[in-house]
């Protein structure tokens, strides 16, 4: 298999695809036939075959007798797939998950990881030659220093599968945290953690503070920079009218309920008014000749508008910055490993994953127990080549 190579051609490889399932429907039928041993049935790879048969191919039977197996496409052309967590991706781990982020395709899982941030201890440095001083500890610090030293500890680690976003764990990071009596008083979060509605149900919930940017706008205008995106319409909740840049106002404020139970307002606007609108292709291409649009509740949308004024503001930017530190966590775990499962199954790599994070811990304490630096000082390849030219 190691020197196999798949056919060039899509057809012959669909070809090849429907060969593969008539030969896993044959051993199936071969295992669950009445004269096989009963005990082939109860094999979890056979459980596994008959899973990933069903989730890729459909099978038919035509009028004459003919038995007809193609693969599954998604609809409206096909028959539809299964959705992407309920899909086995691997043969081999059952519970590994096609993910994608920022354009990056991976097969396994994700990891998740919360550690503090609190302000280091005063700086306990006694006065010295500053050439000790850049020997020991730092340019401004002395080795024993303990604000050099001064740890950040993983306090949550949580494994999901890959089809799982990041702002479905910001309230089970929240419930871990709190039931272990760690709950901060203020979390910083990547903004895919996080949305307005997170922003008041954390506060609310467990009196956490949620800090950081909330996603942008993903309309078509907004992410083409150009037309009548979300934050150019007004609305009025008192009204409840929403009025566009043109100065029209909606004809219908209908409250629903988004997937995953979110409460929101849908406003329509009138084809009469949409219609003849000169900017309407600035607004919308929709066939009906009118603009929809989704609005939060009014609470919601008072706490999207705080955070995103506050997030323009240099203050909240140099209160962000302490988040960066876990960006050097998610390095550190990845140096040791943490990019490629040891083990198969989520229960296995999510042990795993708590095991890395205790190590980490204690290689942090035994730093800060020890007064050694956290880290050494980097130095670039063009200086390490200057120093070795000048000796």
């Amino acid at each position: 298999m190691t020197s196999w190579h798949p056919p060039a051609s899509q057809a012959r490889r669909d070809e090849l695809a429907v060969a593969y399932a008539n030969d896993g429907y044959a051993l199936l039928e071969a295992v669950y036939d009445r004269s096989s041993p009963a005990w082939l049935r109860e094999l979890p790879a056979v459980d596994v075959l008959r899973r990933v048969l069903l989730q890729n191919y459909t099978r038919t039977t035509t009028k004459d007798g003919r038995e007809v197996i193609r693969r599954r496409e998604k609809e409206p052309d096909g028959d539809g797939l299964p959705p992407g967590h309920a899909r086995i991706a691997s043969p081999y781990d059952t519970d590994a998950r096609w993910g994608v982020k920022r354009g990056e395709f991976w097969l396994g899982c994700k990891l998740h990881l919360t550690e503090t941030c609190d302000d280091p201890p005063p700086c306990t440095c006694r006065p010295g030659p500053a050439a000790h001083q850049l020997a020991a500890g730092g340019p401004d610090h002395d080795q024993g220093c303990a604000q050099v030293c001064f740890p950040n500890l993983i306090t949550s680690v949580a494994t999901t599968d890959a089809t799982v976003t990041d702002n479905q764990m910001t309230g089970a990071i929240g419930d871990d945290l709190a039931a272990r009596n760690l709950t901060p008083r203020r979390q910083y979060l990547d903004s895919g953690y996080l949305s307005a509605a997170l922003v008041v149900s954390e506060l609310a919930r467990h009196g956490i503070a949620l800090i950081g940017p909330l996603l942008a706008d993903t309309s078509a205008q907004a992410r083409a920079g150009h037309g009548y995106a979300r934050a150019d319409f007004t609305a009025d909740y008192d009204t409840k009218t929403v009025t566009c840049p043109q100065g029209r106002t909606s004809a219908s404020w209908t409250p629903c309920t988004q997937k995953g139970g979110k409460d929101a307002i849908v406003a329509t606007f009138s084809a009469t008014d949409c219609g003849p609108c000169p900017a309407r292709s600035l607004c919308t291409t929709s066939g009906k000749n009118r603009r929809q649009l989704t609005v939060l509740p009014r609470d919601l949308a008072q706490a999207q508008a705080a955070a995103c004024t506050a997030a323009r503001s240099i203050p909240f930017q140099a209160d962000y910055a302490r988040r960066a530190g876990v960006e050097g966590t998610m390095h550190q775990a990845a140096a040791h490993g943490a990019r490629r499962a040891r083990y198969r199954s989520l229960p296995k790599t999510r042990l795993d994953h708590v095991y890395m994070a205790t190590a980490l811990n204690l290689l942090r304490l035994e730093a800060f127990w020890t007064g050694t630096p956290l880290d050494r000082q980097r130095t670039s390849h063009l200086a390490r080549l200057e120093l070795s030219l000048a000796a």
